[in-house]
């Protein structure tokens, strides 16, 4: 791949078409698994899903991805947390085939919009969700899922409450916050997983954790896969379709911020090389992949962004190494064991800050892009997106059933389009 024409960038000690030596490569790859494993895999234990093979599809997503975007672009591809919501609603009442449906649907929105952006360009995204669509349903995605992390954290399956519960909960969430504060260099970048790992020791001690399903898994062993036809009976649900195709449109928003940081680290413009089309096309492929083997809705990830700032690797072959190492994982038994027997305190605690940090990440869109609440169709919009969907005021026609967050996304984005813009409060 190497060729004297290309542009090197010289801040980076190992450039994207450049491949690092073994020993290097096999470190650097690890890395970028262990960076974004702690997110990856939390995704599927919220739902209900099997955690080997969220792995399996980030690591095949992830080929993809740089495989349509030509090897250009170092990104990473992992569960997404933006569809926790309507996929835990779905899971009590379709199952995983619902959620299969709706994921492919995530992935057809991305493969339609790269469709349109190759036609006529990317101006109309803007216009459909600015920061005032954007920034609420980011916050929705995280404060409606507040109730389910103190739920976790406080009472057992039988709804009973255990102080010992909200200890342990309490002593994750204050180790990762730690963590997170005052770790250096790659340590910084995994403060999730060694939340996580913490927490686990300290459940352990506490009595909490059931070691008898981890003796008893198999070191290999396949993925609990969900294949369409072979797993399940085909059918079509519109609801779940409807639930989780609109909150495409706000990963999309963030698939594209990442895109941005990635040029600027790298001193490139993906947006015009391979194009924002073939990013887009990437993602979306990667979700619809993970739909007929039984992963969730997958996108790319900021951990993994971080790590490519702080190393100055960009070396596209070092997230293909990452990608082949989710893979190889997902069929280790005892790993999947393991990472299913994490007690719901320690799920709780660490959720106290994810769910926090997304709500607060949809703030900060809003302060960041000046958002003028004097203006009346700005108050309007925030306050419907917000109290539709953080209280799940969902949709039902007939059988089929739309969560609150995909009501207040297609809402938000409607009002936006219709209401006048100079009103003030």
């Amino acid at each position: 791949m190497k060729e004297p024409a290309r542009y090197r960038n010289p801040d980076a000690l190992i450039d994207i078409w450049e491949r690092p030596s073994w020993g290097q490569w096999f470190g650097l790859s690890l890395q970028h698994l262990f960076s974004m494993f702690g997110s990856t895999v939390l995704v599927p234990i919220l739902v209900g899903l099997n955690p080997g093979i969220a792995l399996f599809s980030s690591g095949v997503g992830t080929l993809m991805y740089i495989l349509i975007t030509r090897g250009k672009i170092p990104a990473y591809m992992g569960s997404s947390f933006s569809f926790i919501v309507p996929m835990v609603a779905l899971m009590r009442t379709t199952g995983y085939p619902g959620i299969a449906q709706g994921t492919l649907a995530v992935g057809v929105v991305y493969l339609i919009v790269a469709l349109i952006v190759a036609l006529v360009g990317s101006d109309w995204i803007n216009k459909a969700l600015p920061p005032i669509v954007v920034g609420p349903m980011v916050m929705v995605i995280g404060l409606s899922l507040a109730g389910s992390a103190a739920q976790k954290a406080t009472v057992d399956n039988a709804g009973t409450y255990h102080w010992q519960f909200f200890a342990v909960a309490m002593a994750t969430l204050l180790l990762t916050v730690g963590f997170n504060l005052y770790l250096r260099g790659f340590l910084s970048l995994i403060p999730i997983l060694l939340g996580i790992v913490s927490g686990y020791l300290i459940a352990t001690m506490t009595g909490l954790v059931n070691f008898k399903p981890v003796m008893q898994a198999a070191w290999f062993q396949l993925p609990n896969f969900e294949v369409p036809i072979l797993s399940y009976p085909l059918h079509f649900y519109w609801g779940a379709v409807v639930s989780l195709a609109p909150i495409a449109f706000v990963t999309m928003t963030e698939h594209i911020g990442h895109i941005t940081v990635l040029n600027e680290l790298t001193h490139r413009n993906f947006f015009e090389d391979p194009g924002l089309h073939h990013t887009l096309a990437g993602d979306g492929l990667a979700s619809i992949i993970a739909s007929f083997v039984g992963g969730p809705p997958v996108t790319s990830y900021g951990e993994n962004v971080g790590v490519l700032a702080i190393t100055r690797v960009h070396s596209v072959y070092v997230l293909i190494g990452a990608a082949v190492f989710a893979i190889i994982f997902s069929f280790v038994g005892k790993l999947s064991a393991l990472i299913e027997s994490i007690p719901n305190p320690v799920i709780g605690g660490i959720s106290f800050l994810l769910f926090g940090v997304i709500a607060s990440s949809g703030m900060r869109i809003l302060i960041e892009k000046h958002v003028d609440f004097n203006q009346k169709r700005n108050l309007m919009i925030a306050s419907a997106i917000l109290v539709i969907g953080i209280g799940n005021a969902y949709l039902k026609v007939g059988q089929y059933e739309f969560s609150g967050l995909a009501v207040a996304a297609v809402l938000g984005i409607v009002l936006n389009l219709i209401l006048p813009r100079d009103d003030k409060v």
